[in-house]
């Protein structure tokens, strides 16, 4: 079992990062938090990790802090939640967010992460509300507004892809200004004043 990776960034692109550790290449598949969060390319990291052995290959997932890698964890002994399910949902919102939402049963917040459903939000929400550490967790720091329209977002996101911002770091800028219903415009705006390169 290998716990995790210390070495430099290679290559940092769509739920993917290489990294080459003594010179050997090892690529993961991890969410967009994670992405966003480790250094540029050429930079050193410690990345935590998870293997996953199949019949059909052996998968590397990765993680940015112990605290994602222990929802992870959660996340795949739902039923119907798999290594690539659970890095989808912990790339929808901000690890607070998800903890919080699955804490308060709030499925409907869950369910707006892309390619989770309804049914799948619902087993989440039940099956681990009685098994997350909240303590930690204050309402404050919920960092996403509930209310937010999807297609804004969306446009927002291909708007800032556009403009060269990688796709994952479009997603979440747009994401994290999409409060209170904000059109396109208005989250667009936000997301490159607050844009660091």
């Amino acid at each position: 079992m290998i716990s995790f990776l210390l070495g430099i960034i290679e290559e940092k692109r769509d739920n993917t990062l290489v990294m080459d550790v003594n010179g050997v290449g090892f690529e993961l598949t991890v969410s967009n938090n994670t992405l966003v969060s480790l250094p540029y390319e050429k930079e050193s990291a410690k990345v935590y990790t998870y293997m996953s052995v199949r019949e059909d290959g052996i998968s590397l997932y990765g993680f940015s802090t112990t605290e994602e890698r222990d929802l992870f964890y959660k996340l795949i002994t739902v039923s119907g939640v798999g290594p690539k399910m659970a890095i989808t949902i912990l790339s929808g919102l901000s690890i607070s967010d998800l903890i919080m939402a699955i804490a308060k049963e709030d499925s409907k917040l869950l369910s707006k992460i892309k390619g989770l459903g309804k049914k799948t939000a619902e087993r989440i929400c039940l099956e681990l509300k009685d098994k997350l550490d909240v303590l930690h967790i204050d309402d404050s720091e919920q960092t996403y507004d509930i209310n937010y329209d999807e297609d804004a977002v969306q446009m927002a996101t291909d708007t800032l892809i556009s403009l060269g911002i990688s796709k994952n770091e479009a997603y979440m800028l747009a994401r994290s200004n999409a409060g209170n219903n904000a059109t396109a415009e208005e989250i667009i705006s936000k997301s490159l004043r607050g844009y660091k390169g």
